[in-house]
């Protein structure tokens, strides 16, 4: 099973200059391939008899060798992957486009500028090769790694990606798939604000919700960044000082839901939860920054390649299914719920339950009962 490996580098200050040489003409190409492509749009606009063909990422390539190489000659400086690979990601871009493809249940938007300092990154393939703490990287050579390599391997391409001041490189790695003994044959699990998932056995994790912890020194580090002069260098060390904040943010939140998300697909043969529409819940501006710091969709996302991993499945029950207002005990549903209420109380059997694990043994029983037919 193919499985993306991250990991950082540790480059010197002539790799680390190289890097943002890399990213900087990979943006370059990206915007001066975007403008082109919507004079072209612009044109077909205007004369809708008389329309110009769309280039692809080939007759793009083409131009830039021809026309825009000879008069930005820091494109000889790099190699030729990061161009490609940028042309390549646009025109994929405006097809996604074109054809309306949706992304979390949000319709893929019209291709952008891209802006130095936001999402840097470049993509590089040819002749790599790994070593137990360095990678070696076409037209650049040799880079240290803080985290040991799978010694001999050599992947086909990488991306190299910086956030904050640090480097991270990414590619992939043939894992072997592992069955290892599962303590529960079926587990159900309802998510929530106040705790991040609720298992029908009545395990509860707790999230990290680092943003709400960071938020007071979040907001006064931007407060100070306007007071100071734009593009001055203090204004650029406070720039990077709140982006490593947000770094450290979202990494608190990926390594609570790691370890959940592990311990889930590796202790349970079958995992059910509910089919939750993310991105409409986030349209509650009450709770969407509650939502946003739980991290719903990354807990979906690492369930479903780690249950792959670890010889589990992932089952979901239907998006309307009422799970919290059905009762684990008679499946007698209530007419009405409020938010507030965090003991379910059954008005036919006298049930009462922590409202959060009674929603997710519903959702375990429903899946036996689906099962079962």
């Amino acid at each position: 099973m193919l499985v993306g490996f991250k990991t950082e580098l540790n480059p010197n200050n002539k790799q680390a200059t190289s890097f943002s040489k890399h990213s900087g003409v990979a943006r370059h190409a990206w915007n001066i391939g975007l403008r082109v492509v919507k004079a072209i749009l612009d044109h077909n606009k205007e004369n809708p008899t008389n329309k110009l063909k769309l280039p692809t990422a080939v007759d793009l390539h083409k131009w830039l060798v021809s026309s825009v190489k000879p008069d930005f000659t820091w494109y000889y400086e790099v190699s030729k992957c990061p161009p490609q690979q940028a042309l390549r990601n646009l025109m994929l871009a405006f097809k996604d486009f074109f054809k309306g493809k949706k992304i979390r249940g949000k319709r893929v938007s019209f291709p952008k500028l891209k802006k130095k300092g936001r999402h840097d990154s470049f993509y590089l393939d040819g002749s790599i090769q790994c070593d137990h703490f360095a990678i070696k990287l076409p037209r650049i050579g040799w880079v240290r790694t803080y985290e040991k390599l799978p010694h001999g391997y050599k992947p086909k391409n990488v991306t190299i990606s910086k956030r904050a001041d640090r480097w991270f490189i990414s590619f992939k790695v043939e894992v072997p798939e592992t069955n290892p003994t599962k303590i529960r044959d079926v587990i159900g699990i309802d998510l929530g604000i106040k705790t991040l998932a609720t298992c029908s056995d009545g395990t509860k994790f707790f999230g990290a919700k680092p943003y709400k912890r960071l938020e007071k020194k979040l907001a006064r580090m931007q407060y100070l960044l306007r007071k100071k002069v734009k593009h001055s260098n203090n204004y650029k060390k406070a720039q990077l000082e709140i982006a490593r904040l947000h770094f450290r943010i979202s990494n608190l939140r990926k390594d609570s839901i790691n370890k959940i998300t592990t311990f889930l697909a590796k202790n349970h043969s079958v995992v059910v939860m509910e089919d939750l529409n993310v991105s409409g819940m986030m349209g509650n501006h009450k709770l969407a920054k509650a939502i946003g710091d739980m991290g719903f969709y990354e807990l979906r996302r690492q369930l479903e390649y780690k249950c792959n991993l670890y010889g589990s499945s992932l089952k979901f029950v239907e998006r309307f299914f009422p799970s919290s207002k059905t009762c684990s005990n008679c499946d007698s549903v209530k007419e009405k719920l409020e938010l507030s209420e965090r003991i379910f109380k059954c008005d036919h059997c006298g049930l009462e339950l922590d409202r959060d694990l009674n929603a997710s043994i519903t959702i375990e029983k429903s899946y036996l009962k689906s099962n079962l037919v």
